[in-house]
């Protein structure tokens, strides 16, 4: 843009800008403009003296829109980044290096190390299975819970029958039935109803058949039952002296079908009217005719 021609009052140009009548003014090239960037103050010849404030921020606008295409055409021109406050071109950041790759015969290595883990983790899974599936769980279905269970368990809390006979028929029925997560008889419930301070756990095992344990016996008799229900239920109430601190229940006097016969129990009133087998006499694992006739007569 070039300059303009100051005029005096009288309308006649000045001095500085008079120009010969019949001559043509001569108008000053276009000053260079300044590199892109090194300075958005907008440049060029000065704005009219007359301009009022709002014509005066227009042209002011119109400038600094110019310089902002010559800033837009040299960033395209230089094909970077120019800083418009600087003028200096950006370098861009260099890409992220890619992480380190470990070689290959470690990565074969930890594959290595890794499958034999879970194969010894699979192995004992596998080997923890067979071993209850063969000897049993020691679980809480086990001879120490039975031994808990009749072996002071029962002074204060109410765990034992409320009946002689049903103390001794408990017995019975934790041998026939099993339990759906081990496939295993009741051995807490069976061992549990005898007075294990007293040993009676033992001498049951011993006079059922020399077993080690009250938990072996009834694994063993357990095995024999052929008919759980008819077993489970081969004791039944009878009369009995509510007085006496004592009963003696043989279990040839019932007609014990289904399983082998248990012997003779000595059962003994406890705590809070609970039935404890207190004593166990052996017997024969068949009961002959005339234990069932008795049973029969005496119903």
């Amino acid at each position: 843009m070039g300059d303009v021609v100051e005029q005096r009052p009288d309308g006649t140009p000045g001095a500085s800008g008079a120009v010969p009548p019949g001559a043509e003014p001569e108008i000053a090239p276009d000053a260079a403009p300044a590199p892109p960037g090194t300075d958005l103050t907008p440049t060029g010849a000065p704005p009219p003296a007359d301009l009022d404030a709002e014509q005066l921020r227009r042209f002011r606008e119109f400038q600094e829109f110019q310089q902002y295409q010559e800033f837009v055409r040299y960033q395209q021109a230089h094909g970077g980044a120019v800083s418009r406050t600087t003028g200096a071109d950006v370098v861009p950041a260099p890409p992220a290096a890619p992480g380190r790759r470990l070689p290959g015969w470690l990565r074969w290595l930890g594959k290595k190390v890794l499958g034999w883990l879970v194969f010894f983790l699979l192995l004992a899974i596998f080997a923890t299975w067979l071993f209850n599936e063969l000897f049993g769980a020691d679980d809480d279905n086990s001879t120490e819970a039975a031994a808990n269970m009749g072996g002071g368990q029962y002074h204060t809390e109410e765990l034992l029958a409320k009946e002689p006979f049903e103390a001794v028929r408990k017995v019975y029925d934790a041998i026939a039935q099993e339990d759906p997560g081990t496939n295993r008889p009741l051995v807490s419930e069976a061992c549990g109803h005898f007075d294990n301070d007293n040993g009676i756990q033992q001498r049951f095992a011993e006079n059922t058949g020399g077993h080690a344990d009250c938990r072996q016996a009834v694994i063993a008799l357990h095995a024999q039952v052929t008919h759980v229900n008819d077993y489970a239920e081969s004791i039944f109430p009878r009369w009995y002296d509510p007085s006496a601190p004592t009963v003696r229940i043989d279990s040839c006097d019932f007609a014990v079908q289904g399983g082998p016969a248990l012997g003779v129990f000595v059962v003994s009133e406890v705590e809070m009217g609970q039935w404890l087998i207190t004593g166990h006499e052996p017997g024969p694992a068949t009961c002959g005719a005339s234990a069932s006739a008795t049973s029969g007569g005496d119903n």
